[in-house]
């Protein structure tokens, strides 16, 4: 059962160009240097950024496609829609650091070599996560709250059925995303596991929960089709 395309009786031209400026200037903060090594361990050194920097471009890219995927589903710019995206994009804006500082640590570990980032004890440690999983909580928690204002705005958007659910269920999915990292923070606030890194295996769930999830609503959707066309 396919769904309809939206009537688009508004603008969000404008407001997508400007989020666009922003992650681009998100991503320039994310660079290593460029600068020309000039020995072979600097070179190393270089290479080895440049592969954080993949990791982190990797990350910004699929927030940028998050975000690119709700407007071409729902082209909504109204006052609300555009005090979300602002909340979304100064949070990303955010979020640049922690996710530099995540990267680098996690390639060096990959790698072997030792370092501690700078971090005293597990107070550093656990301070790290919960930085983290803030910024996380909140950029995907503003982007389920885009969904459901979507959804509340069906009529506006002249949405099909099938579109209102999936609105609603796009909500559900970032919201999952937004629980998770709570629960890291959590762990990371209690001291759960935290010298083997627990705040971010738990990450690790996200996988299982969102097939779940997907697997749940396209049962409904099937249902909901078969009993149609009964």
């Amino acid at each position: 059962m396919q769904a309809e395309p939206i009537d688009k009786r508004t603008n969000s031209t404008r407001l997508e160009t400007f989020s666009d400026a922003v992650f681009a200037f998100s991503a320039t903060l994310l660079v290593v240097s460029l600068e020309v090594p000039e020995s072979f361990p600097a070179l190393l050194d270089d290479l080895r950024g440049f592969i954080a920097f993949g990791l982190r471009f990797a990350a910004l890219l699929m927030l940028w496609s998050v975000h690119h995927a709700y407007f071409r589903r729902f082209p909504l710019a109204d006052n609300v829609n555009i005090v979300l995206n602002a909340c979304l994009l100064f949070v990303i804006l955010f979020y640049v650091y922690p996710l530099k500082f995540m990267s680098e640590g996690l390639v060096n570990m990959l790698m072997g070599i030792p370092t501690n980032m700078g971090m005293r004890n597990a107070d550093d440690l656990a301070l790290m996560f919960i930085l983290y999983s803030a910024g996380f909580v909140a950029i995907f928690f503003f982007v389920a709250l885009m969904y459901w204002h979507a959804h509340r705005k069906s009529r506006l958007l002249n949405l099909s059925f099938l579109q209102k659910k999936e609105a609603a269920f796009f909500a559900r999915h970032y919201l999952i995303l937004a629980g998770v990292g709570g629960l890291s923070i959590v762990m990371a606030v209690l001291k759960i596991g935290i010298q083997i890194g627990g705040p971010g295996h738990v990450y690790m769930i996200l996988g299982p929960l969102c097939y779940w999830h997907a697997r749940r609503h396209t049962q409904e959707i099937a249902e909901l089709d078969e009993h149609n066309t009964q």
